[in-house]
């Protein structure tokens, strides 16, 4: 099990700017946990005309001990008096829907047991490994019940949602968001923005949460941004196949791309910016002397325990460009499945495992968005895509599966021919432009290889020449 607080980070006294922190806020820093005291490397070094951080292992008094152990045997001792307690002493019920669900229950619960104290530690460790260790459980059974749904039929699968929630099963109508699309109604003299205020449901602040949070996995404006957009084009594109996307333009421009996930993609952007900025030292909790630093410490403690800038580049070479362009197809569909599911599972928007199905990608999203940037950035060290990212778009792929199997009819409709033209438009754009782009880095790395043949030719004839002299 490994302990994050015997990390190494880098010193919190020199900023962003590379300047270097003054005494006083040296000291505040000591007193609130951001600096371990008495550490003598904590002050820059300048070498060779770089100004250069030295680093200090945080301090583990023995405190911090407990708190970052996995517990294994504690885990299976409890494990063990629950089980014993089931056996032994509870009598069981009769009634077999109620041993079936709680069965199934139960035998989740000991798989998240299992995971959380022996699962592989992913790239995060704050607030706690055990914390994204219980997440990556929650994936691989999330993807067990989409395979059984997958292989159930029609019927059985839309009925089997009963055993969660009996009020599930039924076909719902979904709802028309177009329709009159004037902002300001003269004919309706009691309220005439009542169109405006028809859209402001409960939908608005998720789509904003939604993207800022969206930000903080990708840590890319211009990304995000894109994605913003293309999903706007997507329901522009697919109205005829589900009304819930048939939307006002102003709906799709102003309330979407401008307000709600604009304003997301803004805040995330400047938590990120902090994020960057922000001093990572840790400290021990009892190693903190006054009451001010040990609560700032505990707050800090769900904050990243450092900070990695993601560079996507994704014109550099085209491997990164297709494995760019493959990150933002997977969102997207992953943004489609939200609504395409509750269509064919005939749930509601605003139904409780909706909500969950969000909240879980909330939790494993950055995690697998971290463990893609680490595989493209360096391959050498890490050779395979992480646990979390292969479960992330096993997830995604499965639910568009199960779309395409229970309502085919809906997914086959007609594209209509102006949609048609405007995509077939756009890729063959894309095309064009990564086959030239191709090219030409192809073609400019000839030409810098053949200029520098003779250069390095003519240094070897030179110091020959150079050598033949001073032996004659």
């Amino acid at each position: 099990m490994t302990k994050p607080e015997s990390k190494k980070s880098s010193v919190a006294s020199i900023n962003a700017t590379g300047k270097c922190a003054t005494a006083a806020s040296a000291a505040e820093q000591v007193n609130n946990g951001s600096i371990e005291p008495g550490c003598p490397s904590q002050s820059p070094q300048i070498k060779g005309g770089v100004m250069k951080n030295t680093e200090c292992e945080v301090y583990d008094d023995g405190t911090n001990t407990f708190f970052w152990r996995a517990h294994t045997v504690t885990v299976l001792f409890i494990l063990t008096c629950a089980l014993v307690y089931v056996t032994l002493l509870e009598e069981t019920p009769q009634d077999t829907a109620y041993n079936t669900k709680r069965g199934i229950v139960a035998s989740i619960l000991v798989f998240l047991c299992f995971g959380v104290t022996q699962a592989k530690d992913g790239p995060f460790t704050r607030p706690h490994p055990a914390y994204w260790r219980f997440w990556l459980c929650v994936t691989v059974v999330y993807e067990l019940f989409l395979i059984f749904i997958l292989f159930q039929t029609v019927h059985d699968g839309r009925q089997f949602m009963k055993y969660i929630d009996p009020k599930l099963g039924v076909p719902l109508p979904e709802r028309d968001y177009g329709g009159n699309c004037l902002m300001y109604d003269p004919g309706n003299t009691t309220d005439p923005f009542h169109n405006i205020w028809d859209k402001m449901d409960g939908f608005v602040p998720a789509h904003f949460l939604g993207w800022y949070i969206k930000t903080l996995m990708i840590r890319d404006w211009w990304m995000c941004m894109i994605i913003s957009v293309m999903f706007e084009f997507l329901e522009y594109s697919l109205e005829h196949q589900l009304p819930n996307f048939s939307e006002c333009w102003w709906d799709h421009w102003i309330m979407d791309v401008l307000l709600c996930n604009g304003l997301g993609i803004y805040c995330g952007m400047k938590t990120l910016a902090w994020l960057s900025m922000k001093p990572y030292q840790w400290q021990g909790l009892w190693n903190i002397p006054t009451y001010k630093g040990k609560i700032k410490r505990i707050a800090f403690q769900f904050t990243p325990y450092s900070w990695v800038k993601f560079e996507w580049k994704p014109a550099s070479t085209v491997q990164r460009w297709l494995a760019v362009l493959g990150i933002i197809f997977m969102f997207l569909l992953a943004e489609l499945n939200t609504f395409y599911l509750k269509f064919v599972l005939w749930m509601p928007p605003e139904h409780y495992l909706v909500l969950l199905r969000l909240v879980f990608f909330v939790n494993v999203g950055g995690v697998a968005m971290r463990e893609i940037y680490d595989f493209m950035d360096d391959p050498k060290f890490h050779k395979k895509l992480g646990q979390q990212a292969w479960l992330v778009a096993a997830i995604t792929v499965t639910e568009f599966l199960i779309v395409v199997k229970y309502d085919p009819n809906t997914i086959m409709l007609p594209i209509p021919f102006s949609v048609m033209q405007c995509w077939f438009l756009g890729i063959v754009l894309i095309a064009t432009w990564t086959v030239w782009d191709k090219g030409t880095k192809t073609q400019d790395t000839k030409i810098n290889t053949e200029d520098r043949q003779p250069a390095c030719a003519d240094n070897v004839d030179v110091l020959d020449r150079e050598h033949k002299g001073l032996i004659e």
